[in-house]
């Protein structure tokens, strides 16, 4: 497999949390981890990172268009965030290509979850939403 690009450097290795979906060929996989240094738990100001990885395992072009995140946090509050791309790109994905990137989400607590869709479209025209499976975004030993 090929990089068409990569964005942002991949958090470092600590405790992480995963998954990984795959809809009609393009796979997501999504890493996260706290940033201890960037937080200021006093202030409820708890900030991750999180590295995401979407593969074309199918056979056929599709492009990213959009993206719908969906964040949780310990005490109920949802956001959505909606929005044209990922990091002001809409990458195109020939089959066995794949785009990387790493990104932020603040929190007000030490615990949630985050996942989501990116609105994807084939070389034909076709719609359709690839998901992104749920995962956790925790500050080390919050979850014991």
């Amino acid at each position: 497999m090929s990089d068409i690009t990569a964005r942002g450097a991949r958090p470092h290795k600590q405790a992480t949390y995963t998954s990984d979906a795959t809809t009609r060929g393009i796979r997501i996989q999504v890493e996260s981890v706290y940033l201890a240094e960037r937080s200021s738990p006093g202030d409820g100001q708890y900030l991750f990172a999180y590295h995401v990885r979407i593969s074309n395992l199918g056979q056929e072009t599709a492009q990213l268009v959009s993206r719908e995140w969906i964040i949780t946090s310990a005490d109920g509050e949802v956001e959505r965030v909606k929005g044209p791309g990922v990091v002001g790109e809409t990458p195109v994905l020939p089959p066995g290509a794949a785009f990387e990137y790493t990104s932020y989400c603040p929190l007000k607590t030490a615990v949630g979850s985050m996942h989501g869709s990116y609105q994807m479209v084939t070389a034909a025209g076709e719609k359709f939403e690839a998901r992104i499976a749920p995962f956790t975004l925790a500050v080390p030993n919050a979850l014991n």
